[in-house]
């Protein structure tokens, strides 16, 4: 047996790219078009948009998906945190707007005595929630997560 091995005489350097059949491979042509073949489109088809921010475009989308009333829910859930944080920052972490269902807010508390809290600041909590959001909330309803 030769020292280079059953294969023939060992090339030094970058070994050979080969496919299934050990022939070696094509080089890939690149799927992107250089920039001789971007500039040869019609000036027409070619549409620059400016940036825009996702907050802008997705009203629409959800608008167009039938998603309106969960986006609405996503945002009042969210101002909910933000109320929650500024006026009761002990129930911050323990604490969730879980739905909303004719004009019923249901918040969930994790512990008895952080959904005791949120039921007697319900008045002051609901004020500030209808003053945050564009979703009527007529009540507060307050449940206690059972683990």
């Amino acid at each position: 047996m030769s020292p280079a091995g059953p294969g023939g005489p060992r090339r030094r350097g970058r070994p050979e790219r080969t496919g299934g059949s050990g022939a070696p491979r094509e080089p890939r042509e690149s799927r992107e078009p250089d920039a001789r073949q971007r500039d040869r489109r019609d000036p027409d088809e070619v549409r620059v948009r400016g940036m825009e921010r996702l907050a802008d475009l997705l009203p629409g989308a959800a608008r167009e998906f039938g998603l309106e009333e969960q986006l609405e829910q996503a945002r009042l859930a969210a101002a909910w945190l933000r109320i929650l944080a500024d006026r009761v920052p002990a129930a911050a972490g323990s604490c969730r707007l879980v739905g909303l269902s004719h004009d019923v807010a249901t918040v969930e508390a994790d512990l008895p005595i952080v959904a005791q809290e949120i039921r007697l600041r319900s008045p002051e909590l609901l004020a500030a929630l209808r003053n945050d959001s564009r979703v009527s909330v007529r009540q507060l309803r307050v449940v206690t997560r059972h683990v």
